[in-house]
């Protein structure tokens, strides 16, 4: 008999990316259904992740900023979803700073019969098995670990042989795509992705040093790939240059997975693109703003190089827009720590490169914290894998 399991996300891409090994938990386990309820931004990241029969989408008003409207009109949505898959029970996968408890609400007023969370908050009859962050939870670990933490106490252990990682399945139409793409663009070349763009600009590098990065690749040898949304087609362009190849517009996430999997390495920030890098294998040079502790969100389970003041007076605000003056924990990062960043992780281009890169993105990862290069330096921690 099929047992029909609901795994809730709510937020990013990038959430749903790190939620992924709890995710194939669950549908590791005999006969299960799995349909995971994502919000607007995560929904296209849900249907990449293995193990997902069905993905809903609703834009939960406690979660989408700037936040809908809590109406009847929208809570009638959401119970119509519900009703169309009937879930026996839940599992609702939430950050540090996240309640479990207005969903569980409306998941129990739907009918779902066992609900599973993590809050700080006393749950009363919303939860049939609550996890307490800080006591029965351990809230000092990356997030994709919390995660299936979450999933074990509802009773879906990762199964023999899966290392945990994050993983995608693009599909075979988005990999012709992107093969063509690049055959378009860069041909068979090694070449390495600068992302520009963050939901969050607490988040963001700067255009300039952003640009100066791709010209210091571009000089290094390198072929560089600017990335981003059609909505970030300017930022992409500006920082393309004359001297990058802006794919902005051309990729949907299907298409930049591979994209990403192809690269040699990637330079972003704490978004999306980097979990997504992560998912396919490559190594990522972080631009790590402080507002939430890089040893939760880093790119998980890859070679990194995290850079970035992680002391700098944001740490752990969860600020949206910096509230510092200048953005010192990003401004103090330049060009050239970037492209010796990269250097790092992918060698140089060209064929010696190529081989490095590849097998810097294959080869078993120490498993180590973060560490700490100097308070009035960024900290360039590499091979951060957890």
């Amino acid at each position: 008999m099929t047992r029909r399991v609901l795994v809730a996300r709510l937020d990013s891409a990038g959430d749903v990316l790190i939620s992924g090994p709890a995710i194939r938990a669950v549908a590791a386990q005999p006969d299960v259904e799995v349909t995971v309820l994502a919000g607007p931004q995560g929904a296209a990241a849900a249907r990449l992740l293995p193990g997902v029969d069905r993905v809903l989408t609703w834009a939960a008003p406690w979660i989408v900023d700037p936040a809908p409207a809590v109406s009847d009109a929208r809570l009638d949505e959401l119970a119509e979803l519900l009703a169309d898959v009937d879930p026996e029970e839940a599992v609702i996968l939430t950050s540090f700073h996240q309640s479990p408890l207005p969903l569980a609400l409306l998941l129990r007023l739907a009918g779902v019969v066992r609900i599973t969370g993590a809050s700080v908050d006393y749950a009363g009859s919303l939860l049939d098995v609550r996890l307490r962050p800080g006591e029965t939870l351990d809230e000092d670990q990356p997030e994709p670990e919390r995660a299936r933490r979450i999933a074990e106490a509802a009773g879906f252990a990762s199964p023999a042989g899966d290392d945990g990682r994050l993983a995608v399945e693009p599909g075979e139409a988005a990999r012709a795509a992107a093969v063509a793409l690049l055959a378009e663009t860069v041909g068979g070349a090694p070449f390495v992705v600068v992302h520009p763009g963050a939901a969050v600009p607490s988040r963001a590098w700067s255009v300039d040093r952003n640009r100066e990065t791709v010209e210091a690749l571009a000089s290094a040898g390198w072929i560089v790939v600017v990335t981003g949304a059609a909505a970030e087609a300017p930022l992409a362009r500006a920082v393309a240059g004359r001297v990058g190849v802006d794919l902005s517009g051309r990729t949907d996430l299907g298409v930049l997975a591979v994209v990403l999997e192809r690269a040699a390495a990637v330079v972003t920030g704490n978004t999306g693109p980097a979990h997504l890098a992560a998912a396919v294998g490559t190594p990522v040079v972080s631009l790590f703003s402080p507002v939430v502790p890089a040893s939760r969100w880093a790119p998980y389970g890859v070679p990194v190089v995290l850079l970035g003041d992680q002391s700098a007076a944001c740490r752990g605000s969860r600020a949206r827009e910096c509230p510092v003056a200048g953005h010192p924990c990003l401004t103090g990062v330049t060009a050239a720590d970037a492209a010796e960043a990269v250097t790092r992780l992918a060698g140089r281009p060209g064929r010696h490169g190529l081989e490095e890169a590849t097998r810097a993105s294959s080869a078993p990862l120490r498993t180590r914290p973060l560490t700490t290069a100097g308070a009035s330096r960024p900290i360039e921690s590499e091979e951060a894998a957890r």
